[in-house]
């Protein structure tokens, strides 16, 4: 009998102070509530109990997928086993006329183009979670120059999850973005971390909105949100489509394969640049995270001149191997002649120019 008490006792206070962790830090941010909630309930993309996809979309059996968590724990190749060689160099100034493109690992970006410097997804933070001991990035050669993010014109995200949204990263860099760009509720979390509502922008799917002389448009996607027990899809996800004076470029954000990259395709393509997930992919979870191969259709369908590989190299967030997404993505591109880019993390190139395809990754296996 005592056994049972002690046992009933320890799982209340574990179920009171997880709930307590939830409630009172930062890092789970705040769900859309009153006149917030009230507002993007007008979606039509929002549901009875939140956000919807486009189609019938599963995250996954619990079953499979706890079937597949264990493998994240061995290594067998699923963690480099030196540091990642990196490219970062001391900035050059930017000539308007050039689109440079600098990678960071997994799906982060900084983009300077038409005067302007876009950060794509700035999980620049060393733990893709709430807790200190949750997934840890991937040891860099060199760490990430956080010094030179400075005078940022807009950050984009593509959804809340910990791996893009990033609540160290965004402390760190609030004040010196001028406009947050973000799928419908983001920005409750980031009102809650001190960003003025005044520098957020949401969009529904298919609404746009211009800074300066770039047009940002917010394109469906099939995945899922949610940071906290009780947040599930509160808020929406979303791929980009950059519209500048020169180029289009397209950020697919985290999702699984759908027809919405053809409808993407025809209603903004052909695309200069298309930065495709690929990466923490597993059959258990297929609907929303596409694999590699699938990643190569989506850049044949949304029509890309260029491809590139992301959501890897950074993190792993799925029991493959961390170099499995890019042996599958190459030899895919090159069946489909997708062409495709490889640049090192941290290097800055042009796009136009430069078309980087260096396997930095054999140098860390």
């Amino acid at each position: 009998m005592w056994t049972a008490i002690t046992i009933v006792a320890l799982l209340t206070m574990l179920i009171a102070g997880t709930f307590i962790f939830v409630s009172v830090s930062p890092e789970f941010g705040q769900p859309p509530k009153g006149e917030d909630l009230t507002r993007i309930k007008q979606s039509p993309n929002y549901g009875t109990k939140g956000f919807v996809n486009l189609i019938e979309t599963s995250t996954g059996e619990i079953w499979d997928a706890l079937k597949a968590t264990p493998e994240m724990f061995k290594d067998g190749g699923r963690n480099p086993a030196r540091p990642i060689p990196v490219a970062f160099e001391k900035e050059s100034p930017t000539v308007d006329s050039l689109t440079y493109v600098t990678w960071y690992g997994h799906s982060a970006f900084l983009l300077e183009t038409s005067g302007q410097r876009i950060l794509i997804d700035p999980m620049l933070g060393k733990v893709a979670s709430p807790t200190s001991f949750g997934t840890k990035r991937f040891t860099y050669a060199t760490p990430i120059p956080l010094e030179e993010l400075q005078d940022i014109d807009v950050v984009i995200i593509s959804h809340d999850h910990y791996d893009h949204l990033d609540y160290p990263t965004i402390k760190l860099l609030k004040d010196q973005v001028g406009r947050f760009i973000t799928p419908l509720g983001i920005g409750s979390h980031l009102k809650s971390w001190g960003v003025p509502a005044d520098r957020i922008t949401e969009l529904d799917w298919w609404q746009e909105t211009s800074v300066g002389a770039i047009h940002y448009v917010a394109c469906p996607s099939r995945h899922f949100s949610g940071r906290g027990l009780t947040d599930r899809d509160a808020t929406q996800w979303a791929s980009w489509v950059i519209l500048t004076e020169k180029e289009k470029i397209y950020f697919s954000g985290d999702g699984g394969y759908g027809a919405h990259f053809s409808e993407i395709g025809l209603k903004y393509g052909p695309f200069d640049f298309a930065m495709l997930e690929c990466g923490q992919y597993n059959e258990a979870w297929s609907n929303i995270h596409m694999m590699p191969e699938e990643s190569v259709q989506a850049g044949l369908d949304v029509n890309a001149r260029l491809a590139m590989p992301i959501h890897w190299g950074a993190f792993r967030l799925a029991p493959h191997s961390w170099v499995d997404p890019i042996q599958r993505f190459t030899k895919a591109a090159d069946q489909h002649q997708l062409p495709y880019i490889l640049p090192t993390i941290g290097d800055r190139f042009v796009l136009g120019q430069e078309y980087p395809k260096s396997e930095w990754w054999t140098q860390a296996m």
